[in-house]
């Protein structure tokens, strides 16, 4: 399973939420790639054939086993269960 957090560098939203995301990441165990797209093209590109029209901006977090996604800024709480590949409100379903 691959957890991906969406970013930009100077996105508050991604900011705000990185000490949270780092300790749900050591709370779980688990590891979430972090890919910056506003000073990237090529994942710039990634976001967009991942997103589909799902968020259209960042954060955007992807879990590739689950298909889960969050669009924004979310809680501890939600970004646990998505990286847990549990269902939570927040969290959306690729179809």
């Amino acid at each position: 399973m691959s957890l991906l957090e969406f970013y930009g560098d100077t996105c508050p939203h991604c900011v705000e939420m990185k000490p949270m995301i780092e300790k749900v990441e050591k709370d779980l165990g688990v590891s979430i790639e972090k890919i910056e797209v506003w000073n990237d093209e090529a994942n710039a590109t990634r976001l967009q054939d991942i997103d589909k029209g799902l968020c259209g901006g960042v954060p955007f977090f992807y879990n590739t086993e689950t298909k889960a996604f969050i669009c924004g800024s979310s809680d501890e709480k939600t970004i646990t269960a998505w990286a847990k590949g549990e269902k939570a409100d927040g969290i959306g379903y690729e179809k």
